[in-house]
């Protein structure tokens, strides 16, 4: 008997989810949706090659049509292939013996079984679309004996399993811990489940006295899907061979069979509702969904609310309820918004292993161009799949939830400045719900700026790193604790109230900041570019091309001028502070801006304390138009120092131009006020020694060019 090493997960071992922390009811569920695959992500067919169009046929055939020799079939594999249309061409001589066909067939789905057992059976296009297949096996052949073609060639065939009185079916033993894979058994036209279940038990040392113990388990393990059926007590199991081969050879091939024992266990779906109207209660939510889903509360109940974030988590008794939920979700808006569904599995924490500390990853695929997508197929091949999030299926929170009562977990989020925004919003709206509520966040930057990733030593922006090497870096990084600013913005200005017509004040707004807050030109060419990239979005799909759009927006700027110290009032720490002539004021948090730039400089400056992430302090600097931004940019000067402080009010005279990284819009006239929000968060830098020697030196060189022209 050969005896196998356990499994230690190797070197990621401690940022691994175990598989058996992980339980999820997945049955009717594909992989895709257990493993919140988007549907408009997957580019790769069920079988890369099937076909289902003529015109990859006409193109086969153009191919061969110089040889009259041979002859193209198109072939199915079962009636679920002819139900989808899909098949499989071969290529034949014309004078071609039936078994030879046969073979040829078979060799196309990869089936290996001996051709005696097979045959062929022909149908027209006409019988596509019915149930009934003509088999002309049977019939008289006129032409040359032994041969597959008659007169009338037919339009395709089928491949089917000829009837056997008997047949060998090997039984797997499931999660059984005995010291044998499987056993093989003969079965006949009589055999029931309860017979076979018998006959294996005793060889594989149990006893026949509880065989009432045990159940055998049907398992389809296709390439998008595994499916999960216990067989009846009184099925035939000969005849359940013969409606799977009927149904498709290659699922026969991908069924196993299990002997398990008996588990009570209640169904237990989890599904993630989000897009729901914010700040409702549990009732009200359960009405909401009764209405737009006609949810049935003897089989589906709130499990939790996120009530600022509009979501709920569903706990559904009945695997059909939790599919049609799924399904309905998607297709269902509520207030004009588009309810979001995710299947979630349940962590059991008190599974993990000591010292673990799994990593929550967060992928944006809408960053970087693809890279953001190959990253997360990465991802979810060396690490559970079930920790690897796409934040463009549910954004953050589904993960949050999925890993909140997990003691001590890390995250990574791959995107940009934006998205680790996101994230860290998500964090802080959530914390108080999590066990382990100070998560320590790494970042994989994909997006143009990555002033954030710079900082903490991730480099300028991903260019094809090893996703392992990356986790490994990640694994090895240092814990830094970073501040985090809560800008609210009251406007002054009355808007139209929708309902009545009547001039209300518009409502306050609070949105937080992690890197950087501009009004004045900053804003502005942040504006310019947002207006660009919503017109054609497609086109902003490399770092080069964000830069140039940017220098060209700049450029267009240069001729204009804004008297800023004249249109807003900035007060710090209650003091009244006198802005010079500028045209752009700037709050920065980290010591990078505008892809890198070094805003605040590195003289010494007695009247404020050297600038960090974490000291409670935001420092404010002005610039005098695009030329300066330029020359900022190319490292050729520094902004204005004007202030450094915790409380800061701006007093906004005119509509203004304001970015909050990297979010532009047209703020009215009114108050602003920045203080700091709450706890400290802690982030992730990468260790000295993990830095990359070189890598970005190229994209470096060629940003400060780009933007050197801007202050030319």
């Amino acid at each position: 008997m050969v005896r196998h090493s356990e499994c230690t997960f190797g070197r990621l071992r401690n940022m691994i989810l175990p598989p058996n922390c992980v339980h999820l009811c997945s049955r009717n569920f594909s992989k895709m949706h257990c493993f919140r695959i988007s549907e408009s992500l997957q580019t790769e067919a069920d079988d890369d090659d099937d076909v289902d169009s003529s015109t990859q046929l006409s193109l086969k055939e153009s191919q061969v049509s110089t040889d009259s020799s041979k002859q193209i079939l198109k072939i199915y594999d079962g009636n679920d292939a002819v139900k989808r249309n899909q098949f499989r061409l071969i290529t034949i001589p014309r004078i071609t013996k039936n078994e030879e066909v046969v073979e040829a067939a078979l060799r196309s789905y990869y089936i290996n079984d001996d051709p005696q057992d097979y045959e062929l059976q022909t149908f027209t296009q006409q019988a596509l679309f019915c149930d009934d297949i003509i088999n002309r096996n049977d019939t008289t052949e006129e032409t040359q004996p032994g041969s597959v073609f008659r007169e009338a060639v037919p339009e395709a065939w089928i491949i089917r399993a000829k009837p056997r009185d008997n047949e060998v079916v090997k039984i797997y033993p499931g999660w059984l811990k005995i010291g044998m894979a499987c056993v093989s058994i003969r079965v006949n036209k009589e055999s029931t489940t309860q017979m076979v279940i018998k006959e294996v038990l005793p060889l594989l040392g149990h006893q026949l006295e509880n065989f009432q113990n045990f159940k055998l388990v049907e398992v389809l393990m296709g390439s998008k899907q595994v499916q999960r059926m216990v067989l009846d007590d009184h099925e035939l199991i000969l005849s359940r061979f013969q409606d799977i081969r009927k149904t498709s050879l290659r699922q026969m091939n991908q069924t196993r069979f299990y002997i398990v024992e008996n588990n009570i266990s209640a169904t237990r779906v989890h599904l993630f509702v989000g897009g729901l109207p914010p700040h409702l209660s549990t009732d009200e939510y359960t009405n909401i969904l009764r209405d737009e889903l006609s949810l049935k509360t003897n089989l589906v109940s709130v499990s939790h609310v996120y009530s600022s974030q509009g979501a709920v988590v569903l706990e559904i008794s009945c695997f059909a309820e939790a599919e049609r939920l799924y399904m309905l979700a998607k297709d269902t808006t509520v207030n004009d918004k588009p309810l979001t569904a995710v299947v979630i599995p349940e962590v059991l924490q008190t599974n993990l292993p000591q010292n673990c500390c799994p990593l929550l990853v967060f992928v944006n695929p809408k960053s970087g161009g693809l890279k953001g997508r190959a990253l997360l197929y990465s991802f979810r091949k060396l690490l559970n799949p079930h920790q690897v999030f796409e934040l463009t299926n549910g954004g953050p929170l589904p993960g949050f939830h999925t890993f909140s009562q997990i003691p001590c977990f890390r995250i990574l989020v791959c995107g940009g400045d934006g998205t680790v925004g996101w994230v860290l919003g998500a964090l802080e709206e959530i914390r108080h719900k999590l066990a382990c509520s100070e998560p320590s966040v790494a970042i994989l930057p994909l997006g143009t700026g990555n002033d954030l990733g710079r900082v903490l030593r991730w480099g300028a922006g991903y260019s094809g790193e090893d996703p392992y090497s990356i986790l490994i870096s990640v694994d090895e990084a240092d814990d830094v604790l970073m501040d985090r600013w809560t800008i609210l913005l009251d406007a002054q200005e009355a808007i139209e109230s929708a309902e009545n017509g009547v001039l209300e004040p518009e409502p306050p707004k609070i949105v937080q900041m992690n890197n950087y807050c501009g009004l004045g030109i900053d804003a502005e060419l942040s504006l310019g570019f947002h207006h660009a990239r919503e017109e054609e979005p497609d086109k902003f799909n490399s770092r080069f091309h964000n830069k140039g759009v940017y220098v060209k927006v700049g450029l267009q700027k240069m001729s204009h001028t804004r008297n800023l110290h004249k249109e807003i009032k900035l007060q710090v720490d209650q003091h009244e502070v006198e802005l010079p002539n500028i045209e752009g004021l700037i709050f920065i948090n980290i010591p990078s801006w505008g892809s890198g730039a070094d805003l605040w400089g590195s003289d010494n400056d007695n009247r404020f304390e050297k600038p960090r992430i974490d000291d409670g302090l935001l420092e404010v600097v002005g610039v005098t138009g695009v030329v300066h931004m330029g020359q900022v940019q190319g490292g050729l000067r520094s902004g204005i120092r004007i202030a450094q402080g915790s409380y800061f009010r701006l007093t906004l005279l005119k509509p203004i131009p304001v970015q909050v990284d990297g979010e532009p819009w047209i703020q009215p006239p009114g108050q602003i006020i920045i203080s700091t929000a709450g706890p400290k968060v802690h982030m992730l830098k990468k260790s000295k020694q993990k830095q990359k020697k070189s890598g970005n030196l190229k994209d470096s060189r060629s940003e400060s060019m780009m933007v050197n022209e801007v202050g030319r």
